[in-house]
């Protein structure tokens, strides 16, 4: 099944695509008039020139790209980041250089990606009890080390 949702794209770039028959997200492009420059520890917001009206129950994660990340150290500052399915700004991509060395970014170039997924809304059931597991309320690294 596809899911049809409205885009305008201000950018001279393309609409983001999966690079992939079997990608699960979709590349976003930096829409910049000049290039930018990243100190370490740095972080911006970076300019897509994209708007899009997702449908109701739809959220746009947006990731980091694994190519930026290893190779020049940019990741995202909040990720997933989540664009609900009631916002038409702008996407703009909050990067930060986690490197040791400036690095730029230029116009056009694949800076994270996109994915669009479906997402189910609930309702708080008040309770004094919850149902056991085996795990229970072990939590970060309860399972151990290997």
């Amino acid at each position: 099944m596809v899911t049809k949702v409205d885009i305008i794209n201000q950018s001279p770039h393309a609409f983001p695509e999966y690079q992939t028959e079997g990608a699960a997200g979709m590349d976003l492009r930096a829409w910049l008039p000049q290039s930018v420059v990243l100190k370490p520890l740095e972080r911006r917001l970076i300019p897509t020139g994209l708007f899009i009206a997702l449908p109701s129950g739809y959220e746009a994660q947006i990731r980091p790209r694994s190519g930026m990340a290893i190779k020049k150290g940019i990741t995202l500052v909040n990720t997933p980041g989540t664009i609900d399915a009631d916002y038409r700004g702008e996407i703009m991509i909050p990067v930060i250089n986690l490197s040791s060395e400036n690095q730029e970014i230029v116009d056009g170039e694949r800076v994270a990606q996109m994915v669009i997924a479906r997402y189910e809304k609930i309702e708080w059931n008040q309770s004094v009890e919850l149902t056991n597991t085996l795990r229970g309320s072990g939590g970060f690294g309860h399972s151990g080390s290997h």
